[in-house]
């Protein structure tokens, strides 16, 4: 009979030991994975890799990403603001909505590269954000606010950032005509745009027809008044268009007008309002002093004749000592504070109009020509 031989059972270390002269990466026996479902491992962890990178370089070209970005790197001033004041009541309430909750809604910025003062990117829009949250890290110098979240775009040239910033303002805070007037002033003043009408279009592309002839009037303000006018966003519709409409007429009110407004104290937007609707009040109060009205006859009562012609009305301008006057011209200059001088060489007639025009007024006129 044949003899049975005894199984032993299977021992641990049976296992833990390629057995000899078997080679450990992959031989007969190896009990590592093979080379080529590492090779096939690893080339697929590549290609999810540069498939993220790729979705994410395209969502960064197209602002769709928002990153965080050191308040410091930002320059604001990388375009002409249309934004002139600030309103600190508002101001206080954002900057409490910050602080409380955080930022919710992001900046947009564009790359600028690395530039000579460390700035990365300039502003585009979001210009209140980003100075409130200057003024909360400033005030608690908390790491959470010294930066913030942004989109980087890529706005087709300089007319595509200036769009952005206007529409962003004129969604989130309604803009002034007066600073829709002066962005358009700056805008064409930086060479952004070859013309005045086709900044106003382009910037306002969505604005009717009739509110951009509104801005296109307030820019005539801008460009006489900028620089001396200490409360613009205050300037009543009516008003700003009635000045608008006097300095095109007469360009020499405008002069009159800036004289005025470096004479007189303005502690207050009420107190520029009021001289400058003063001053408007006495030019168009010269202006309907014209010439004496023909009294109007009925048709029946009319002799047979030709046709009469309206006479020509006298022709307005502002008074320089070295021109000569037409009789049938009319003078108009503003003498003083209040009060507006017209002169009518034709029928001989001066014209004192104003809200300074009164007894004291005409008091003093009458000493000073008995004594001339």
């Amino acid at each position: 009979m044949a003899k049975r031989k005894r199984l032993s059972p299977a021992q641990p270390t049976y296992l833990s030991t390629a057995p000899e002269n078997k080679s450990a990466l992959g031989g007969p026996g190896s009990l590592s994975a093979p080379p080529i479902a590492q090779v096939a491992s690893e080339a697929a962890t590549e290609g999810a890799l540069q498939e993220l990178t790729a979705v994410l370089e395209t969502a960064r070209a197209k602002g769709l990403m928002i990153e965080e970005i050191a308040l410091d790197a930002i320059d604001e001033t990388h375009l002409v603001r249309d934004r002139l004041e600030q309103d600190e009541e508002e101001m206080g309430a954002l900057v409490g909505s910050l602080r409380a909750r955080g930022q919710q809604t992001p900046i947009e910025v564009v790359a600028l590269g690395q530039t000579a003062d460390g700035k990365t990117h300039g502003l585009i829009s979001g210009w209140r954000r980003l100075r409130a949250m200057r003024r909360l890290y400033a005030e608690s110098n908390d790491s959470a606010f010294a930066t913030i979240k942004a989109l980087v775009i890529q706005p087709d040239g300089a007319e595509g950032a200036y769009v952005a910033m206007v529409e962003e303002n004129e969604i989130r805070v309604n803009l002034s005509h007066y600073e829709r007037a002066r962005i358009a002033v700056r805008a064409l003043r930086e060479g952004v745009y070859s013309s005045q009408k086709y900044a106003l279009q382009s910037l306002f592309a969505n604005a009717t027809r009739a509110k951009r002839s509104k801005i296109g009037s307030f820019v005539t303000l801008v460009e006489a008044l900028d620089e001396d006018l200490l409360f613009p966003t205050a300037i009543r519709e009516k008003l700003g268009l009635g000045l608008a409409r006097a300095f095109a007429h007469t360009p020499g009110f405008a002069d009159e007008v800036v004289a005025a407004l470096r004479a007189t104290a303005r502690p207050t937007a009420e107190a520029e309002q009021e001289v400058l609707s003063q001053l408007l009040a006495a030019y168009e109060g010269t202006e309907t002093q014209a010439a004496p009205a023909t009294p109007v006859v009925p048709a029946s009562e009319r002799a047979p004749g030709p046709a009469e012609q309206p006479a020509p009305a006298p022709r307005v301008r502002s008074l320089d000592p070295a021109d000569r006057i037409g009789a049938d011209e009319r003078v108009s200059v503003q003498a003083a504070a209040g009060v507006r001088l017209g002169f009518t060489p034709g029928q001989q007639r001066i014209e004192l109009t104003g809200t300074a025009v009164d007894m004291t007024l005409m008091e003093d006129l009458k000493a000073w020509l008995r004594r001339r």
